[in-house]
């Protein structure tokens, strides 16, 4: 890069912290960082024009998880680690909420649904089995019962029930970003787009990051909080999952409004005023949203306007106006991963595709942890 001695002096010298990635867990880092060292310069980098990933691109649910998916978290993960899971997803929300405001990131408290389908009969009754214990283990986090049989009716078809949760709600998440972006700015914290880092090298007093132009900078320290793209820079048991959505054109007299969850959470879907966005998917072809690479595929865009037309409209006309995609960040453990990597290295990854809910916290659990 030709940089001036304004631009160098600026935003590249004399650097205290630097963030990598801008999403909503990167400007959380860099808040609560700058509210524990208010006179250090910090400085968030993003290799892309928007945070890339999912922060931008998520369909905006704030939610803490399905009673199906936490049933299925529990066959394979210690009890402890899914209950902390389920509690930091709620504090996260709370946090969010009170940082922001419910009006800039136009939440609404409208609850969440976990709808059945006619092959759900197995996984339903499963769920309503363990209902009053899982009610019973999680009260702790909630002060309240969190699931119940529920007796609404959105006119789906080819479906057997619902289970609901008044604690789940919705955002836009765009405004939730422009109004995080809005906050750490006016801290005097740095972010620069296109700026995408090749390599980290920690050198015991300070760490050298090389841009992908070959412009090297030195940092005091480096905070990860790249998700998905974590393996581009760091070993970690991080996987990029993708996942697809769309966006209808308005609908008239929509009454569906809220947030839906089917088959364990691979499919998800909500209202945007009078349009519905559905998303999900991902297990028809496991292998191949495994990537990092944006894009859609006519196998899982296809199903998903098939459960529009056979359950979520059954006889009504809609028409599609936008699809996309976004890249989470998974592993093998649910909880993410927020710990110190070398002297001057700290990551704050594998959000599980729930950034929105947990992003927040991690941000500041980071910023926490550094010692300087």
């Amino acid at each position: 890069m030709n940089l001036s001695y304004w631009e160098l002096d600026t935003y590249f010298r004399n650097v205290d912290f630097t963030i990598i990635g801008s999403g909503i867990v990167g400007l959380s880092t860099a808040y609560h960082l700058k509210l524990k060292y208010p006179e250090a310069k910090i400085l968030v980098l993003e290799k892309g024009i928007l945070p890339e990933g999912a922060s931008t691109k998520n369909a905006g649910f704030a939610c803490f998880g399905t009673l199906s998916e936490i049933l299925w978290y529990l066959e394979s993960n210690p009890v402890e680690e899914i209950y902390r899971l389920v509690e930091r997803r709620w504090k996260g929300l709370q946090k969010l909420r009170k940082l922001l405001g419910d009006q800039k990131i136009d939440f609404h408290s409208w609850g969440g649904y976990e709808v059945f389908r006619n092959q759900d009969r197995e996984m339903m009754e499963k769920s309503l089995d363990q209902i009053d214990e899982i009610n019973q283990w999680i009260f702790p986090i909630f002060d309240a019962k969190s699931f119940k049989k529920s007796n609404q009716n959105f006119g789906f078809q080819n479906t057997i029930g619902m289970i609901e949760t008044s604690f789940e709600g919705q955002i836009h998440t765009g405004k939730m970003m422009k109004a995080l972006l809005a906050l750490v700015q006016s801290k005097g914290i740095g972010v620069l787009n296109n700026m995408k880092v090749s390599n980290l090298s920690d050198l015991e007093n300070f760490v050298e990051l090389e841009l992908n132009n070959k412009f090297k900078l030195k940092s005091k320290k480096v905070m990860l909080c790249t998700n998905a793209f974590t393996q581009q820079l760091y070993d970690l048991d991080v996987v990029p999952a993708r996942a697809q959505v769309l966006v209808t054109k308005p609908i008239e007299d929509l009454k569906l409004k809220g947030c839906f969850h089917m088959d364990e959470g691979f499919y998800f879907f909500r209202n945007i005023g009078n349009r519905i966005l559905f998303g999900g998917g991902r297990n028809l072809d496991i292998h191949g949203e495994t990537t990092t690479e944006f894009g859609t595929t006519d196998l899982i865009q296809n199903q998903l306007e098939t459960y529009l037309k056979e359950i979520i409209l059954p006889g009504e006309s809609f028409e599609i106006e936008h699809r996309w995609s976004g890249i989470m960040g998974m592993g093998a453990h649910r909880n993410p991963i927020v710990k110190q990597l070398s002297e001057n290295v700290y990551c704050g990854v594998r959000l599980t595709g729930t950034g929105i809910a947990i992003g927040s916290l991690v941000g500041e659990e980071l910023a926490d942890m550094v010692n300087y």
